[in-house]
């Protein structure tokens, strides 16, 4: 059994930076991606950003475009999920996510994603 804890939202303005975190609990295994993505009312999930644990390959969504970054603090088995220069459309409930690899890929597609954090909520004013 696997549980992940998101926390770090908050409410910023404009411009400003958040850092996201997400705590893991339980035995994941050795072949594993873990994703962060988004959801705001009306809209549809988007993946932000993923990272494998074969290779340690890196995965962000277009709309990102080197704001953010993904990381992994393995003392603390933590992620993070750094974010600057915020606008009012990163506005979102952002989850964590664990994709266990197998033959589809995991990448950012939300589906193949089997373990999901509670959410967190980010709100950028203008």
């Amino acid at each position: 059994q696997v549980q992940l804890v998101d926390s770090g939202g908050g409410s910023v303005q404009t411009g400003g930076s958040l850092t996201l975190s997400c705590r893991i609990s339980g035995q994941i295994g050795s072949g594993y991606v873990m994703g962060w993505f988004r959801q705001a009312p009306g809209k549809e999930r988007e993946g932000v950003a993923a990272r494998s644990s074969v290779g340690g390959m890196l995965y962000y969504g277009d709309f990102v475009k080197g704001r953010f970054t993904f990381s992994r603090d393995i003392a603390e088995n933590t992620l993070r999920l750094r974010m600057s220069s915020l606008k009012p459309d990163d506005t979102a409930m952002y989850y964590c996510a664990l994709c266990v690899i197998g033959p589809r890929p995991c990448l950012l597609n939300s589906a193949q994603y089997t373990t999901w954090g509670q959410g967190t909520q980010v709100t950028v004013s203008s």
